[in-house]
């Protein structure tokens, strides 16, 4: 092998919050490493894994002093490529000065692996089968158990380790996960057959972003995540993210971590001779008696992100008068026999608090059927799920190109696709194709790792959000916020990523300044969001 082809790409270390990047899944990455393993000299990747695994700890433990004092790296070695990553990781961080020790209770098996381990041993690499009764003494613990090739839950002592070891990250033990904590399955987020996974407080995760890395469990065993794209630049990120090819292009992918670069530019500018009608009017629209709360909670949210008009359209009785806080929002009852001309907003946002008796299903197919932008969440999505006859409208409506947003949790995905929610939890990629392919809208499906979907085929995952979001109320403001910037005429699609990523942002911001993750409220999220929109988007602008 030559220098050059042995020599690695160095790592990137991705902050979500700056650019797309594709998520691979395992079938594309088999395709990926299939070409790849053709063009270049043997052992090139499994070289370069483990060559930018080593720099990344070595980086990370520059930076905080944990192999200060000579503290040891241990390294669990697995019987298949991801233990060959860990055994050249080994290796070049003995190179660089650094104690070591693998673990390796199956010898691999590969041949890559197979170079791997004679590679570690000719370095003098010390390799046993058993683990230390305590890592109290060492500076990294390194999970290569299994990478993304895990097709059953892990057992006996590999189960054993990797539950050793996400004990060792929750003490505060600094962990890096090479490609994926095993255990996680890569391209969903969930648990490989239920059973135990490592627990992670770093990833680095080699030639492309997985998604089950930012989806359901992946989130919290994944910790900070490093790509190292080893040298194969076609796959870097940023211009096949923003121009993907169709799906079932080999070696590509079509799933996108959402970033501002995919939906900045949909904003409009904000010049000195804009006015109020320039940034659209939204109608909030639900409310049934008794829950008047959710349909408010909304329309702030959508004056914090930017609609120049907000208006709340109260279908039950007992609605208040004004809004006190933000006397702003213009109040309707729609049951006072003065009739409120839904078509004549620029976006409608329908289903908070709306409640599931006759005269809201009668409100929403009219709203359906009106050439007005609109976003249906809670009671709507129930209505719909119920209706045969509103399901098949607004799939019309999404066959004539006149596309909405539709904001499911997993529940309410399940009761529209006709599954339970852990039917929808097990693939939501699928899920949520499965929901924009039925009804020709743009679906947000809610969760860890919001996954947004349009009836084109683009798909993103978000990548922000944390706890603080499980509370009642959110989703209103959510719901809000899409509204508003559906008002400001942004497309279905970009409106729903901006969306997402903003009210996530926030829940982010808020929770850095200790507002949370307990105890926060959605009320807390419309000035956030509004500082998050004008740092991000209009700074952007100049």
């Amino acid at each position: 092998m030559t220098e050059a082809a042995s020599r690695p790409a160095s790592p990137v270390f991705v902050n979500p919050h700056e650019r797309p990047l594709p998520l691979y899944t395992v079938a594309e990455l088999r395709a990926i490493e299939a070409r790849e393993g053709a063009r270049l000299p043997a052992n090139t990747l499994m070289a370069r894994a483990g060559a930018a695994a080593a720099r990344c700890l070595l980086e990370l433990a520059e930076h905080d002093g944990s192999l200060a004092a000579g503290r040891t790296v241990w390294l669990a070695a697995g019987p298949g490529n991801n233990g060959g990553d860990a055994l050249v990781c080994a290796t070049e961080l003995r190179k660089a000065g650094v104690d070591v020790e693998v673990c390796m209770p199956v010898e691999v098996k590969p041949d890559d692996a197979r170079w791997a381990l004679a590679r570690a041993r000719a370095a003098g690499v010390p390799i046993s089968a058993g683990a230390p009764v305590s890592f109290d003494g060492y500076g990294w613990l390194v999970d290569g158990l299994f990478g993304i090739g895990l097709a059953r839950p892990l057992e006996g002592l590999f189960a054993e380790l990797a539950q050793r070891i996400a004990q060792a990250a929750g003490a505060g033990k600094p962990v890096l996960a090479l490609d994926v904590p095993s255990g996680l399955d890569s391209d969903s987020g969930n648990l490989v057959g239920h059973g135990p996974a490592v627990r992670a407080t770093h990833t680095i995760t080699f030639l492309g972003a997985k998604p089950g890395l930012y989806m359901t469990h992946g989130r919290d065993l994944a910790g900070e995540i490093a790509v190292a794209p080893l040298g194969v630049e076609a796959h870097d990120g940023t211009a096949a993210a923003l121009h993907p090819a169709p799906a079932g292009t080999a070696g590509t992918a079509i799933t996108l971590l959402n970033a501002p670069a995919l939906f900045c530019a949909a904003f409009p500018p904000r010049a000195f001779a804009a006015h109020k009608g320039t940034f659209g009017s939204l109608a909030v629209v639900g409310g049934d008696t008794g829950m008047c709360g959710a349909p408010i909670l909304a329309a702030r949210a959508a004056l914090h992100a930017g609609a120049g008009k907000v208006h709340v359209a109260f279908v039950g009785a007992g609605s208040p008068p004004y809004d006190p806080p933000h006397p702003e929002l213009m109040l309707h009852p729609l049951d006072s026999g003065h009739a409120f001309a839904l078509e004549e907003m620029d976006a409608l946002a329908l289903g908070s608090g709306m409640g599931r008796r006759a005269i809201a299903a009668e409100i929403l197919l009219k709203a359906v059927e009106l050439d007005v932008p609109k976003l249906l969440d809670a009671d709507a999505l129930n209505l719909l799920a119920d209706d045969e006859k509103l399901g098949a409208a607004l799939a019309a409506r999404g066959a004539a190109g006149h596309v909405c947003v539709l904001t499911p949790h997993p529940l309410e995905a399940a009761r529209l696709i006709g599954v339970n929610a852990a039917a929808v939890q097990r693939d939501r990629l699928a899920a949520a194709r499965t929901l924009t392919s039925r009804f020709g809208a743009v679906v947000v499906l809610k969760g860890a790792g919001t996954v947004v979907a349009a009836p084109d085929g683009r798909t993103a995952v978000n990548p922000t959000g944390n706890a603080a979001l499980a509370t009642g109320g959110t989703g209103d403001a959510l719901g809000g916020i899409i509204g508003a910037l559906l008002a400001q005429r942004l497309p279905a699609y970009e409106a729903a990523l901006a969306g997402v990523y903003l009210h996530g942002l926030a829940a982010d911001t808020l929770v850095a300044g200790g507002a949370g993750p307990a105890g926060l409220t959605a009320s807390e999220l419309a000035p956030a969001v509004r500082a998050s929109l004008n740092r991000l988007i209009y700074p952007a602008r100049g």
